[in-house]
This record gives structure tokens, sequence and C-alpha cells, in this order.
């Protein structure tokens, strides 16, 4: 016999309806309401993935990442954009970014973000940090004011930096420039921005810790201009807007600091059990700072496509669900957070906007997922980046990096691409990456073939 599904009267309340359950249902639908968890998403801004200790990183102290990836999983293979807006497109759209790039510093108004989604969800939505996603150019030119403003994220709430104009945005760091829900923050003076982004975090946290919450956190650290910090020996009698790469170290461990505040008060609020968190960087390391892997001398490259642009920290906490000190190999980008998301909380994403993107929830439940066999980018900062780098399109798996002009490099023992492997030489192996690597971006360009925008600066640097 065929069941008719029981349906719930519009007139009965949640609680009225368990009830109306035997013991037993009533405890299993309880416990169904409650298994959204909170979703936690932290990104440093131009930390490469050899800025960790856990990672092999021996410049910085970074204690309490270090600390997360014993408590979590972190993932060996995490990787972004070579810049930010890049990344932070693909991000909050999950989407690549040949569908809906606009240019640098700006996004389009019209687009649907994780925001929004997880707003239809149910959940409460903040955001705090950076945002530089409204107007990125000066006066005269034809993008200026064509991005979209935080109130139309999809955030319910958010304290932000650089929300509206470049040349009005001020310091994210010592007397910070930052807007609260529409108004510009008066009591900044003497104070540290990421100090107060924390605090507006744990605020949020702190009172929604009883309905299910979304908060993201692009972080204004480590990005240049490199100043000091509260703990820097120049902070309390020297210039505090001084900008010198010497405090990138500084910068690099009071961001580890926040994260372990951070982590801190999820404890204390009791919201462990209930929160994904997540940490990622959004690109590699400033050029201007050379880091080191014990013996290893690793420079910067973010805006470059090598790995010391692209490769990033990325791992995942969520108490009683990630395996604990578990490490991952599969290949993670910027595209899969949104479906991760999806998965963990039942989000639904826009009917009729594609997603790019593959879910990484089971390697965070540390079982096996649907992994890729290699990675993909399409890089194109133009217009409005004041660099000329150069835009392409590149494949990429553990081994070999195959670009679209027939570049192929061995990224493990090649790491900053000096010697490409001509095509039908090299290893077996590596012509075998060669044709699986090519047949990746063959299927890119039957979704949309490459077109690059043209390079034009006004003369402002992009960073």
């Amino acid at each position: 016999m065929i069941r008719e599904p029981r349906t719930l009267p519009n007139s009965l309340s949640r609680r009225g309806f368990l009830s109306t359950l035997p013991l037993a249902s009533a405890s299993m639908a309880r416990a169904a309401a409650e298994i959204r968890p909170n979703i936690l998403l932290v990104m440093a801004d131009d930390l490469g993935f050899e800025c960790l200790g856990c990672n092999g990183g021996t410049s910085y102290r970074t204690p309490n990442l270090d600390r997360m990836s014993r408590t979590g999983v972190r993932f060996t293979h995490g990787y972004a954009q070579p810049l930010c807006t890049p990344t932070r497109v693909q991000l909050m759209t999950g989407q690549h970014n040949f569908r809906n790039w606009r240019s640098f510093g700006t996004m389009d108004p019209t687009e649907k973000t994780f925001g929004h989604m997880m707003q239809g969800a149910g959940y409460r939505t903040a955001i705090m940090g950076k945002w530089q996603f409204y107007s990125y150019e000066g006066q005269g030119s034809p993008r200026r004011g064509a991005g979209m403003k935080p109130e139309q994220s999809g955030f319910h709430e958010y304290l932000l930096w650089h929300d509206l104009y470049t040349e009005t945005k001020g310091s994210r760091y010592a007397d910070p420039v930052i807007n609260e829900n529409g108004k510009l923050r008066q009591d900044a003076k003497g104070k540290y921005g990421p100090d107060l982004e924390l605090e507006f975090l744990n605020g949020f946290m702190k009172r929604n810790k009883e309905r299910p919450f979304f908060a993201y956190y692009p972080m204004t650290l480590t990005h240049g201009p490199f100043n000091p910090t509260p703990r820097s020996a120049g902070w309390a009698k020297g210039d505090r807007l001084k900008n010198d790469p010497k405090y990138f170290g500084d910068m690099v461990e009071y961001m580890d600091d926040i994260v372990g505040r951070l982590l801190k008060s999820v404890d204390s609020l009791g919201l462990a059990s209930r929160t994904l968190i997540l940490f990622y960087g959004d690109n590699g390391t400033p050029p201007e700072i050379t880091s080191r892997m014990g013996d290893r001398v690793v420079p910067g490259g973010k805006g470059r496509t090598t790995d010391a642009g692209m490769h990033v920290p990325l791992m995942a906490q969520w108490q009683g669900v990630t395996p604990e000190g578990r490490t991952c190999p599969d290949l993670i980008e910027s595209t899969d957070f949104l479906p991760t998301m999806m998965d963990a909380t039942g989000a639904k994403w826009f009917a009729g906007r594609p997603l790019d993107g593959r879910s990484f929830l089971p390697q965070v439940r540390g079982k096996k997922g649907n992994a890729r066999e290699w990675a993909f980018a399409h890089y194109d900062p133009h217009p409005g980046c004041k660099v000329n780098y150069t835009p392409t399109r590149l494949a990429w798996d553990h081994r070999h990096k195959l670009y679209m002009d027939g570049r192929l490099f061995d990224i493990q023992n090649d790491v900053l691409e000096k010697s490409p492997i001509t095509a039908g030489s090299g290893s077996m192996e590596a012509q075998a990456a060669r044709r699986k690597l090519q047949a990746g971006l063959d299927q890119m360009a039957r979704v949309k073939p490459p077109r690059f925008n043209k390079f034009a600066t006004d003369g402002r640097t992009a960073y």
C-alpha cells in the first residue's frame, strides 16, 4: 500500500508538530532540524601556502592555524587565482571568471552570491573585512561606480573597508576607515582594523548563536601596505602607517592570533560542534616577500600563475565531524566552496545560473570525495588591474601544468616554471599528462572559447 505523505498544517507550529509525534520520531525530527551547521569562512589576504608552519613554513610563527590543522583537515593542494578579485568573484559565485568577470575591483551588481543563497536558506548572514567590489578605478573610467555595493551582496550585516571609492578607502590597519551597515565608524581612531573586524564577528555570532548563521570574513591581513601591528615594536611610539616589508612577519603572526581568538570564541559560545570553519588564502604571497620552507627559499608569487602565486593554505574544522589531523591531497579551488556550503546546509543555488565547482564536504568529513583529475583557471585580471599580467588559461594536476599556448611544466621539479617540456618530448608520464590536461582545456573552451581583455593603465599600482 502506498502511503500519502503526512503534511504539516500551516496553523501548527514546529514545536506543536513535534509534540504530536512519538518520542523517538520527535527526537529524530528535532535532530534533522538541527543538523544544518553554521558556516564560518575565513580568508586571509595575500597569504601563500609557504607561510604556515603546518605546511612546512619556517619563517613565521602560526601556532593557532597549526593547531587547527591538528584538530581538523588540512588540504595540501588548495589553489586560488593569482590575484584577489578573480578569486573572490569565483568564491562568491561558484563560477569561473570567463562566465561573469567584469573588471578588477568590481562585481556585477546583478550577480547572485553565496550570501544571497544562504539568506534564501534561512541563514542570518554577515561579512566583515575587505570589500573592494564597487569602484576600483578613478574618475573618468567607464567602470567607476559600476560594481556591487555591500548592501546588494546578500549580507544582513557588514563591517567593511574599501566599500566604495578607491581614493577614499583610507587605512585598513591603524585608524581604519570602515563602514558598519551603511555608516562610517566614528570610534576607530587609535584602533586596529583587524581587531574591530574580529569584535564585529564575535558580536554577530553571539547575537545569532541560537539560529543558523553564515559569516564570511575576508580578512584585511596580510595585504600590504606592510604596517606595524599592535604587537610590533614600532606600534607604541612609531609611525603606525609606515610601509616596510619587515612588518610582514608581524602581520602573519597577528593574523594567526586573530584566528586563534576567533576559534576560542566559537568554543566559548558552544558553537564548535555546530559550525563548519573553513580557512583559505586568496592568492600567493606578495613579490616583495621572501619566505622559507626549511632550506627552500620561496619568493612571493602574487599575480603570477606559478605555484607561488596560486598555491594557498586551506583547512577545515568541524568538531565531531572532521577527523583530527587528517591531510587531504585532493585538488581544491575557489569555485568549490559554494557547492560545499550547499552540500553542508541544504541551501539551493539559483535556477539558470551555472556552477563550476564541486563539493569537497566528503573530504571535510574524512571520506573519499569526487576528486578532480585536473584543476583549471581562466586568468584575466584586466581591465582595471594596473599591472600587465599576461592573460591565459591553464590546467594542472599534482605533477604537471599545461598552458593554452602549449607550454607544459613539471611543477614538482620545476616549481618556478623555467624549463617547459616540448610537445612530443619528456617522459611517458609527461606525455600522458599533456593529453589529459589538453582535454581539460578543450572541455572548457567548448563551454566558452578564450577571450581576453585589453590591458590599459592609468598609472596606479595594482596593490
